[in-house]
């Protein structure tokens, strides 16, 4: 089970004062997250789900399928909601929603469904085997990658844990007014690392004991996240951000987890952060993408509209 759908994120959901639903039967579950829009609207969000056990569905597909979507339905009418989105792991379920219950390419009119260009989760990602030995880690890496390790490390860089979620907020902002983009509120961030049910951690890169690199990585399962990351650009010279992943490639590694999942690349979106990642050598996976379920036909138009301008 993705750590997206699990228990503990879905009370850190809570913690942030959203309302989660939960459903489990007929070999189909999935938790929804709902999110407010303006005008009083929202939408549920699936993140990676829903999750589907085939073996359980006997009687065959298509009932449960409708079942589900039938709820799903019936939850959004409640809470007004424009539309269900849904970010399955697994290309087997997102077909088998898309073509209401069966095992067919498409979705459309018939289904309900509609793919989306929005994505709330980046649907590619670079995924490190970390069961390699430290010599076929560096060797797999871009040579760049390596030589900028050494850079850092000539430097000095030292990299550690830290309990200062201040110092990643200042990092954050600096980084989100360079890069363009709205990070989240600072509550979002604090909650995240002081969450009791999540295994969280913050990782400091320091440069003459200043802060000038951060990442926050949650463990779940055999797997290390490397949920959001930050640096000082006017030290990019220092390689920072280099001697602090491979740092936590070997924490992770030195607890026994098998994978680290650097979160999400486009190169399209973010060029230099995709080149970053796919420097380190691991496997590009792909997910299905979203897809949405209009509850209310004329609201999710006018949301596609403002969304387009």
């Amino acid at each position: 089970m993705a750590f997206l759908q699990s228990k503990e994120w879905m009370e850190f959901q809570r913690s942030l004062g959203r309302e989660v639903l939960e459903y489990d039967k007929e070999g189909i579950s999935a938790k929804a997250i709902k999110y407010d829009l303006p005008f009083g609207k929202n939408y549920l969000y699936i993140p990676h789900g829903p999750a589907m056990d085939f073996n359980q569905m006997t009687g065959g597909l298509k009932n449960p399928v409708a079942n589900f979507v039938k709820w799903l339905r019936e939850e959004g009418k409640k809470r007004k909601s424009i539309f269900i989105k849904v970010e399955p792991l697994i290309d087997s379920v997102a077909q088998v929603l898309a073509s209401g219950g069966k095992f067919s390419a498409g979705g459309g009119p018939a289904s309900g469904w509609r793919k989306s260009k929005k994505e709330i989760q980046p649907s590619k990602t670079v995924i490190i085997d970390l069961e390699q030995s430290e010599n076929e880690l560096l060797g797999r890496m871009h040579h760049k990658t390596r030589y900028n390790i050494g850079v850092a490390d000539k430097h000095g860089v030292v990299v550690g844990e830290s309990n200062d979620s201040e110092v990643f907020l200042k990092l954050i902002k600096k980084t989100a007014k360079r890069d363009r983009f709205s990070p989240h509120a600072g509550d979002y961030y604090k909650k995240l690392l002081s969450n009791n049910g999540l295994q969280t951690k913050l990782y400091l890169a320091k440069y003459d004991n200043k802060p000038i690199a951060a990442a926050i990585i949650l463990i779940y399962g055999d797997t290390g996240y490397y949920l959001h990351g930050a640096s000082d650009y006017d030290h990019r010279a220092i390689m920072a951000p280099q001697a602090l992943h491979w740092h936590i490639i070997k924490q992770l590694k030195a607890k026994n987890l098998k994978h680290y999942d650097m979160w999400g690349i486009d190169s399209r979106k973010w060029p230099g952060v995709t080149r970053f990642k796919l420097g380190w050598g691991g496997r590009t996976v792909e997910l299905p993408g979203a897809f949405d379920l209009p509850v209310s036909r004329f609201w999710y138009l006018a949301y596609r509209i403002v969304r387009k301008f």
